[in-house]
């Protein structure tokens, strides 16, 4: 290419438009627990529960996590009310059940305020803020410190 010329670079622009899984209203709320991050949308339905496109029984296996994760739909009385579409991502399996229970317990106070107290007293709608702690220079892990050694 001869200098002083520049060719032209068309870029095709992609835009990205996620279908939303919700056609109608849809009550919304985020949770978290450690690491983990719960994004979940509540809609009329028949009680369905979708993780990461995925169901419920295909993305969390072991059954006592579905009894965490459904704890405050069966509180509140909206076990077979809601479909639940939710994004998670971050921490581990146990973190992210948990932090999925939070972000559903958020969305149920905005569907009826009056599931605000029956959750609350439950301890759901409470952030669990204990969180890895940093390690500290000088010790192998945040507390643990090197084997002493008299001689």
């Amino acid at each position: 290419m001869p200098r002083g010329k520049t060719k032209k670079i068309e870029i095709e622009e992609e835009t990205k438009t996620e279908p939303s899984p919700s056609k109608g209203k849809y009550y919304y709320g985020c949770g978290k627990r450690k690491t983990a991050i719960a994004k979940v949308q509540l809609l009329k339905g028949t009680g369905e529960i979708t993780i990461n496109e995925r169901p419920i029984t295909n993305y969390f296996t072991v059954k006592t996590l579905h009894g965490i994760i459904k704890s405050p739909l069966t509180l509140t009385g909206n076990l077979q009310r809601f479909n639940i579409v939710a994004q998670i991502y971050g921490g581990g399996v146990t973190s992210q059940a948990e932090a999925l229970r939070h972000a559903i317990s958020k969305a149920l106070t905005q569907v009826d305020p009056l599931n605000r107290p029956t959750l609350k007293k439950a301890g759901l709608l409470t952030r669990d803020s204990r969180i890895k702690e940093r390690k500290k220079f000088g010790l192998k892990r945040a507390r643990r410190a090197p084997q002493f050694s008299k001689r």
